[in-house]
């Protein structure tokens, strides 16, 4: 057996399980149990770093599998929280519980309860960090989520863990937060609808508005009621209390508030209870990838609403509209954290190398004057004659200049940017294209986020260290001059991407999918195990 087992494991594992028998020869049965336990602990934690490194040193003692009232507290939370672990929408068969329960009956010897020791800690740990920190990995799913995790050092949640009140330390691992739960709380009742059937039968129109009547509009009347916009009534035509109820439910989703139902409202309104159960799933998901403290001031940009917040000690202290990156793949706005360090009034453009090569290149080979609004700047930065440059000469490898355009109003940054420096080169800014902001889905920009009301964020960011904010924002915006305005207390910037969100008073919303992200993480978490329910009751 011994030379078996040399061939599997770490050499100081087996150095150790060598120890473990060599003493069974010289102590009395309960010593020699002990030995057992410790020895088939030793050999099966071998098998991962962190476990191994938790159990050497604590002796290889025990933690779950003990036989005093701490350690039986310990197994019951750990497996009311397995049993509950699709209550958090994570993949419960992921961590083998009905095995696990059979390995727990069936250890009888010290050996086995070894064996199951190592199992549980193993199981614990899988479930630890998935309802903490998420059962995906986000850049794996989709390049753009370039998010960093707050991973937690895995030998830590063991360490923690045997010196905390067991029920007390799995409470404390989900997100703490009223988004999470209030999604968790949604999860319980969507779940409760598919057990009843959803939301009837869809609604069969191209377009239903105020006056009409039929079919449709007794179908809509039955949906909106079903999803608790509409009180039941026994009416047919499309009313002034219908026209309420649609209202109501195109401000919940993100859509133009007409009382309208045109086909984007259409579409919204006939979407199961099963996929806004997926929404809420991902969103949950995506909630544990920034459980951590996200600063009692700070800036959330929400891509799929297509706004930009500031929230102070959580509650929204200011709101605009935003418009983000286009649906192409190249341009579609990444989600990550950072910190806004600065603001620049009256900005100058650095044309990105990718638009120069890929949109202004082509144009200036046809006419060496086009996007005459750009200066063409060397290497060394000195501004070229363009007239004197043969651009058909250039490839986009071999293009050898810089664009720049010079701080004025129809700067493509307007008259303000606000930096929070990062690799993606993604930032806040004014534009001089503020029609866009009129429309119902605003995904045009070449990723970086426009606001709408960018003056007034300033002015609410400056707020902390000016008695005079606008002053001085306007001020500095007369002198003409490119300026850098510091902030003194940086703030953090998250930008999100949520198709299910709480709002203030804690009933969730939908948004549009609108880059197609939600529905990749729904592929990937459903081929991680997790499945949708329904529950009575």
């Amino acid at each position: 057996m011994i030379s078996a087992l040399s061939s599997r494991l770490p050499t100081v594992a087996f150095a150790i399980i060598v120890s473990f028998c060599s003493l069974l020869f010289i102590l009395g049965p309960a010593a020699a149990e002990s030995v057992a336990f410790k020895q088939a602990v030793a050999e099966s934690a071998a098998q991962d770093q962190d476990i191994s490194a938790f159990y050497k040193e604590t002796g290889y003692g025990a933690i779950w599998t003990g036989k005093s009232g701490r350690e039986r507290n310990r197994r019951a939370a750990l497996m009311n929280a397995l049993n509950a672990a699709d209550s958090h929408g994570l993949p419960s068969e992921r961590y083998n519980l009905t095995a696990l329960e059979q390995q727990m009956k069936n250890a009888r010897a010290p050996r086995d309860r070894g064996l199951v020791e190592v199992a549980m800690s193993r199981a614990f740990l899988q479930y630890a960090r998935d309802v903490q920190t998420g059962a995906l990995v986000p850049s794996r799913v989709d390049k753009n989520i370039v998010r960093q995790v707050p991973y937690r050092d895995r030998k830590s949640y063991l360490t923690n863990f045997a010196k905390s009140s067991p029920k007390g330390f799995f409470k404390a691992l989900p997100p703490q937060t009223g988004e999470y739960n209030a999604l968790r709380k949604q999860k319980l009742v969507l779940e409760g609808l598919i057990a009843k059937g959803g939301w009837g039968p869809t609604v069969k129109a191209k377009k239903l508005e105020p006056g009409d009547s039929g079919a449709s509009v007794v179908a809509l009347r039955d949906r909106l009621v079903r999803m608790g916009y509409l009180k039941r009534t026994a009416t047919g035509t499309y009313d002034s209390t219908m026209t309420d109820a649609v209202m109501r439910f195109q401000a919940d989703h993100g859509l133009a508030q007409d009382g309208v139902v045109g086909q984007g409202t259409l579409a919204e309104i006939n979407t199961s209870v099963e996929k806004r159960l997926q929404s809420v799933i991902v969103a949950m998901e995506r909630e544990r990838w920034v459980n951590k403290d996200r600063g009692k001031r700070h800036i959330e940009v929400n891509l799929t609403d297509f706004t930009a917040k500031i929230i102070d000690n959580g509650k929204v202290t200011f709101t605009t509209r935003s418009v983000i990156g286009a649906r192409d793949a190249k341009r579609q706005s990444p989600e990550f954290s950072d910190v806004m360090e600065f603001m620049v009034i009256n900005p100058s453009w650095f044309v990105p190398r990718s638009i120069a090569i890929g949109e202004y290149l082509p144009e200036l080979q046809q006419n060496p004057n086009a996007v005459n609004h750009l200066i063409i700047t060397d290497r060394s930065g000195r501004q070229i004659d363009r007239t004197n440059v043969d651009f058909t000469k250039y490839t986009a490898r071999t293009f050898p200049y810089a664009m720049r355009q010079p701080p004025s109003r129809s700067n493509a940054l307007g008259l303000v940017k606000f930096m929070f420096p990062n690799k993606y080169n993604i930032y806040l800014h004014d534009t001089p294209a503020k029609n866009l902001f009129g429309r119902e889905t605003r995904a045009y920009s070449h990723g970086c986020i426009r606001l709408a009301d960018p003056f007034e964020f300033a002015y609410a960011l400056l707020a902390k260290q000016s008695n005079d904010p606008e002053g001085l924002f306007k001020k500095t915006l007369a002198s003409g001059t490119e300026t850098q305005l510091n902030l003194k207390k940086p703030v953090p910037v998250h930008i999100i991407y949520r198709t299910a969100l709480a709002n203030s008073k804690g009933q969730i919303q939908y948004r549009r999918d609108v880059y197609g992200r939600d529905g990749r993480i729904w592929n990937a978490l459903s081929q991680a195990g997790v499945a949708l329910r329904g529950v009575q009751g």
